[in-house]
């Protein structure tokens, strides 16, 4: 199996050494995943042209929503939020999938308490469509935040104000990753308690400063590197069926 992930930037990629390990464990020596940085999507015919040989691809920032011209199908869950992460190559067909959704709501389902019912999604990229679909699953009302908001979206200072009237904020913004580790999103987190719970996209430092700031007030955090476990293995199990 040749497998890979496409992206902008993958200097600090979860995805090459958590396969690259996965294939040395399971004594895999044919297998192998790699790095492709593409400065555009445009370049992404001229991979596969170049990488015939692959059977999979994972799809990073900025590229999750860019990428579905260039599919030939979708599945029903990437279809409706518009954003793909995994790829599989089936007879030169390119067939895209959305296994965010999946790491996320089994990540958080262990997390949550009864009374959550109202969620706050900071950012508005192609990782808060997923956030939001699972959330909307689960019976969690949902709202996101931008710098520039659109229809039924908050701004940071409408959020800060109203942050007691939700349990659950999820960062789906890259601020505070390595090696930018002092960033925050701008969101005014006085009125955070213990009874919040703060769960942050980025995994790498494990502790934000967003995370720290909120364990400060009493909230729980989490973050998202069990997310990140649980989309690959499913990414796995898509590249493998048969």
């Amino acid at each position: 199996m040749q497998v890979g992930l496409i992206g902008k930037s993958l200097k600090h990629s979860f995805s090459k050494k958590y396969f690259s390990e996965k294939f040395d464990r399971l004594d895999l020596h044919g297998h192998r995943y790699t790095n492709f940085e593409l400065s555009s999507i445009e370049d992404f015919p001229a991979l596969l042209r170049e990488n015939p040989w692959l059977t999979g691809l994972n799809v990073t920032n900025p590229y999750k929503a860019a990428i579905i011209p260039y599919l030939d199908s979708l599945s029903a869950e990437a279809k409706q939020v518009e954003a793909v992460n995994t790829i599989k190559v089936v007879g030169g067909k390119l067939l895209g999938f959305n296994t965010d959704i999946f790491g996320f709501t089994e990540s958080i389902k262990p997390w949550l308490k009864l009374s959550c019912n109202k969620a706050l999604i900071l950012g508005t990229g192609g990782a808060s469509n997923a956030i939001a679909f699972s959330l909307t699953q689960l019976g969690i009302n949902n709202t996101k935040v931008s710098r520039s908001p659109g229809s039924e979206q908050l701004n940071y200072d409408e959020a800060s104000s109203k942050l007691k009237d939700y349990d659950l904020l999820v960062n789906t913004t890259p601020l505070g990753t390595f090696p930018n580790v002092k960033e925050v999103p701008p969101l005014n987190m006085r009125l955070l308690n213990r009874n919040h719970l703060i769960y942050d996209l980025v995994y790498n430092p494990r502790k934000t400063a967003f995370l720290a700031e909120a364990e400060s007030k009493g909230a729980i955090i989490k973050n998202g590197y069990e997310m990140l476990v649980l989309q690959a293995e499913k990414s796995w199990e898509i590249w493998n069926e048969v």
